[in-house]
């Protein structure tokens, strides 16, 4: 058990003296090691206690950065100079980075610790961490189970107390519904709020870079610090970047929106009836509901796997054997030096996506498919525009279900894929997306809530996410 509630409690216990920053990554180190089955780490740092040294002097001359000694896992797709980055999988296995991406030299330049870097689906594809070239992750409630996917490592390193936080990437769910299945708080930023320069992309329109924690106050700190318009990022955004430790402290009511779109047919009665009842207690509490509509919403699914493949079959084009990936022995020529090498280097799910992604783009497909797909795109992102017109919110659960267990659907690809039926959504739309951990079912399971909030709007979702954490979630 931690002996702090978070990172500003951490601060002022080893101001105090009453916390060591070095016997606190002690900890951390010797959980990971008797949590080893988990699998959540594919490599854990080994200058981590030398720097905790240099950080807590920092601290105690008080010359420190805003998240000195929070102690961060990284999602092994997101660059650090001089270590591994291997997307877990074969393909990277020996590849080192030679630089580091921008979210994370600002964790490190805000004196942040980074002790590893964390299991994922390879690329970061998938639904259940199942497609790791290191094997699959296991969910720290009971280990039978997945921890969700693709960002599986780092939810469960922070459900299981292996860091403070852990940043992850989601291009379709990839942070909130392993945050569910985990039991823990994760947020995916708005698309452009954080700078992708360093995550090795999977779809580029659609990567979000965010921040898993056991608190919400945590979550709104590290987004204060990674956010912010970036020049080695295009798509990155000039938008002000607010103090979001501030923002949740803001008491404010807020109009609620409940789509009936995401409570139909296929959500799990106990995930349903936990959701509505804090929905109850919200309104009880002189929170506006009101009904919205996503129309849309039903062709989300089709629209975010035909678009991503496509992408992703571009993006993994320079995955070829030649440069600086794996490449495969005893070929005879160029092209089949290619075949080989992505043969051999790629698992079955990128094959899949790859496969699926090159048919969409191709002569004679690419307007039925691809073409169609960004003009529904464009609709469901209207559905919001819309909606946020009539609310400041949108409530929904995080998944249908809790999480399965683990091999229960990997031989049905469509199955899996409907494991993102709420979240794919909003990464079609680029809205900021947040899952609170706020009950669990009959075995035991975790149950999330998904917040939702227009472009840029993170205060709002960090802000609710606060108040029913202070208020549901800590009561006896």
């Amino acid at each position: 058990m931690l002996p702090y509630t978070d990172h500003s409690d951490k601060l002022k216990k080893i101001v105090s003296g009453e916390i060591s920053l070095k016997e606190n990554v002690q900890f951390f180190l010797k959980n990971i090691e008797d949590r080893a089955e988990l699998n959540a780490f594919n490599f854990v740092f080994e200058d981590t206690e030398a720097y905790a040294e240099k950080i807590e002097a920092k601290i105690k001359s008080k010359s420190h950065g805003k998240l000195a000694g929070m102690v961060i896992g990284i999602k092994d797709v997101l660059a650090l100079k001089d270590k591994p980055l291997t997307c877990s999988s074969k393909f990277l296995s020996r590849f080192k980075s030679i630089y580091t991406s921008t979210a994370v030299q600002k964790l490190i330049d805000a004196d942040a610790i980074i002790i590893g870097k964390t299991n994922c689906d390879e690329f970061a594809m998938g639904s259940s961490n199942e497609n790791s070239t290191f094997g699959a992750v296991k969910n720290t409630v009971n280990e039978s189970h997945v921890p969700g996917g693709s960002s599986g490592g780092s939810a469960a390193a922070v459900a299981a107390s292996l860091c403070d936080v852990a940043l992850g990437t989601d291009t379709g769910g990839s942070i909130r519904q392993p945050a569910s299945f985990c039991g823990i708080f994760g947020l995916k930023s708005t698309y452009g709020r954080v700078s992708r320069y360093g995550l090795t992309a999977f779809a580029s329109s659609f990567d979000s870079i965010g921040t898993f924690a056991n608190n919400a106050a945590d979550v709104a700190k590290v987004l204060s610090v990674i956010s912010g318009y970036d020049e080695m990022d295009s798509t990155s955004n000039s938008a002000p970047v607010p103090d979001y430790s501030a923002e949740i402290l803001n008491d404010a009511k807020l109009k609620i929106g409940i789509p009936k779109e995401y409570f139909g047919s296929g959500l799990n009665s106990e995930v349903n009836e936990v959701i509505q009842n804090i929905v109850r207690m919200l309104s009880n509490d002189d929170f506006e509901i009101i009904d919205v509509e996503l129309p849309n919403n039903e062709y989300a699914i089709a629209t975010y796997y035909i678009l991503t493949t496509a992408e992703a079959s571009a993006n993994l084009a320079r995955f070829d054997g030649v440069r600086y990936t794996n490449r495969s022995k005893g070929h005879k020529d160029l092209i089949d030096m290619y075949t080989k090498s992505r043969s051999e280097g790629f698992g079955e799910e990128v094959k899949r996506r790859i496969m699926l992604g090159t048919y969409v783009l191709s002569a004679g497909y690419y307007d039925a498919y691809y073409g169609k797909a960004q003009k529904v795109r464009r609709l469901i992102k209207q559905d919001f525009e819309n909606a946020f017109g009539k609310c400041d919110v949108i409530i929904t659960p995080t998944s249908p279900f809790t999480a399965f267990k683990i091999g229960e659907k990997s031989s049905d690809p469509l199955a899996m894929y409907l494991s993102d039926v709420y979240t794919t959504s909003a990464n079609l739309a680029g809205i900021p997306g947040l899952n609170v951990p706020v009950g669990k079912d009959k075995n035991g399971m975790p149950i999330g809530l998904q917040l939702l909030a227009n472009q840029f709007d993170e205060s709002l979702v960090l802000k609710l996410s606060y108040f029913i954490e202070q208020n549901y979630l800590k009561k006896p």
